[in-house]
């Protein structure tokens, strides 16, 4: 018999997307419970966004507390929890100003516009291209999606944007060969998440910030997924000691919560003057408070450098498993980000190891991603090592 709740929602959401036939009731740190009380290991966190884990106590109280006492105004007045959390974002990055929206697409949004306004307000009309990565995600927005490198997301969407080019990811030679005078910004993801969890080479950043101050364009770093903690560093460019013009935030930054942000120096947030961009519920006194709390917990915690080793854990388990089982063809990522390209679909490696009581991801159709609450910790690592052992060892997946 199909559970209520999933032949509800199937008959009245909107079907865009796959889901996984359980239903999640409850959560608890690194623990989720579904509605017939079985415990999963969160290994997923609604794909990097639970950074703190689940219920966690700063931030119930944080928007009780605010939900006791202002939830809303519009953006033509001040707020005390809106400043905090600018402020505190602007003493913890390369950033002069934040503009604050509702979620990762809406920052990209906010970043594309910025880096056109910015060419406008020089007097340099002639230059609104952007240039993007093949294989990178920004978003589903008619302006996130037409930047983004990849066409089967924009399958029935066409026409898309004008003003995008792309080059692939980690190749500075073409980048420099796409580039000229009417390129306003170059604008990439440090880790491709959504495109497989790939890394750069060393030094691929470094040359991107050197080819942007050559020719003028705004580096543009599209730090959703990257961002608050996920790979070791509070934003996964610190690991490479360059700084963007712009980036962008989401996931983490609430924990859960409905924000985006984009952070950007002065000289390009200028342009982002009265009327220039708006949203009704970016940086609302609720979500604000609610992520100040989730930011100073970060800070308070030493969740970042916890990230750090226990990424490092993660990823030394990982290879020790591609060592056991050739149909890993490799281990990807940094920190608590990670992925595991197969020589099989990952699909129905997903399902077992729900079944299991794991949660974990595929993108890519044959890459396994990992990117748990940053509190998740070596017990718990073993457990899925051993879980994914038993899997590729017992259930011989093929190509």
């Amino acid at each position: 018999m199909k559970d209520p709740i999933i032949e509800q929602t199937d008959g009245v959401v909107a079907a865009t997307y796959s889901r996984l036939p359980v239903v999640f009731e409850r959560g608890r740190g690194t623990m989720l419970w579904d509605t017939a009380g079985r415990r999963y290991i969160d290994f997923l966190a609604g794909i990097a966004v639970c950074g703190l884990g689940h219920a966690h106590p700063a931030l119930q109280e944080a928007l009780a507390t605010q939900a006791g006492r202002l939830v809303h105004v519009c953006n033509l007045y001040y707020t005390i929890p809106q400043a905090e959390l600018a402020a505190w974002l602007v003493a913890h990055s390369f950033a002069d100003r934040v503009f604050f929206c509702n979620s990762g697409a809406e920052a990209n949004e906010a970043a594309i516009k910025l880096a056109r306004k910015v060419a406008h307000d020089r007097g340099e009309n002639g230059r609104f291209r952007i240039i993007a990565m093949a294989q990178s995600f920004h978003g589903r927005t008619m302006g996130s999606l037409s930047a983004t490198g990849q066409d089967k997301i924009k399958k029935g969407f066409y026409p898309v944007l004008e003003g995008f080019t792309f080059v692939p990811f980690d190749d500075i030679a073409a980048l420099r060969a796409a580039i000229d005078d009417t390129v306003c910004a170059v604008m990439l993801e440090p880790i491709q998440g959504e495109g497989g969890v790939v890394c750069p080479s060393a030094g691929y950043l470094e040359a991107v910030r050197q080819v942007c101050d050559e020719t003028g364009a705004l580096m543009i770093l599209d730090e959703i997924q990257t961002g608050m903690g996920r790979t070791g560093k509070l934003f996964a460019h610190e690991h490479s000691g360059i700084t963007p013009d712009v980036m962008t935030l989401a996931k983490a930054l609430g924990n859960g919560l409905p924000i985006g942000a984009m952070l950007a120096r002065e000289s390009a947030a200028r342009a982002f003057d009265a009327g220039a961009h708006a949203t009704t519920f970016g940086g609302t006194p609720l979500i604000t408070a609610g992520a100040l709390a989730v930011v100073r917990t970060l800070e308070a915690d030493g969740l970042v450098d916890q990230a750090a080793a226990t990424g490092a854990y993660f990823r030394e388990q990982l290879a020790a498993l591609k060592a056991r089982h050739p149909v890993i063809e490799a281990v990807r990522g940094q920190g608590l980000l990670l992925g595991l390209k197969l020589a099989c679909e990952g699909g129905p490696i997903v399902d077992q190891c729900l079944a299991r009581g794991f949660v974990i991801n595929c993108i890519q159709g044959d890459v396994l991603r990992f990117a748990p609450p940053l509190i998740i910790t070596a017990q718990e690592i073993d457990a899925l090592i051993e879980c994914l052992d038993e899997i590729f060892g017992t259930e011989a997946p093929r190509s």
